[in-house]
This record gives C-alpha cells, structure tokens and sequence, in this order.
C-alpha cells in the first residue's frame, strides 16, 4: 500500500480470529497499542484533535500569505502548490506515511487553501 498506483491485491476471502495479527505501535516506555478497537478509536481521536489545530495554524499562515497578494491572480500559484505537495509526498517515507496518503492529503489541503485564500482577496 506505499506505492502509487495502489498495487493490484485481492481481498482476503481467509476467516480471521479477532483480534488478528500483533499490535505494531509501541511507546516510548515499552508497551503497546492497541488492545481493542475502542482503544484505536481514542488515540485516533487524539490525534485528529492535534491535526485540527495544526491545521488552524495553518489557515492563520494562508490568512498571513494573502497580505502579500494583490489580487486573485496572485492567490493560485501552481507550481507553488506543486513544490508543497511534492515536498509532503518525498518526505512521507522517512516517517512512515504511504506516499499516496502524503499526496491526497496535501492535495486537499493546498486545493482547501487555495479556495480560503480566494475567499480572502474578493469577499463576496
């Protein structure tokens, strides 16, 4: 699942016992996550609250960006916004994110930007 396109891999038709297979997270004092699906849901919230106010950072960032943009033109820079997403997607394997999840995701958010910013410079 790291590369793009997704390789071609058919389900799994097997019966598995639940839970299958071995907890893959550890922290830093030694134990593992996750016990139970409840537990996977509670530190999946954790850190979506952490990405909803990086992501607040953010937009304050791209309000800042837009004092130095004259007019709507200046808003939609491509090659820009190429450099940010490429950036992201040759940077996700050194900390482990699928190259696919990297580049939707900043996909999303520089497209996201781009229409906050437009929002900005021509009020409606």
């Amino acid at each position: 699942c790291y590369f793009d396109p997704l390789p071609s891999i058919p389900s799994s038709t097997d019966n598995r016992t639940i839970p299958w297979g071995q907890p893959t997270i550890e922290y830093a004092n030694g134990t593992t996550c996750c016990s139970s699906l409840d537990e996977v849901r509670g530190q999946l919230n954790t850190v979506d609250a952490q990405l909803l106010q990086l992501l607040s950072t953010r937009a304050s960032y791209v309000r800042e960006a837009t004092r130095f943009k004259a007019t709507i033109a200046d808003v939609d820079d491509p090659s820009r916004n190429e450099q940010v997403i490429q950036g992201a997607v040759d940077a996700a394997p050194a900390v482990d994110l699928p190259q696919i999840v990297a580049q939707m995701v900043y996909e999303a958010i520089i497209n996201s930007s781009v229409l906050f910013e437009d929002c900005i410079v021509s009020p409606i």
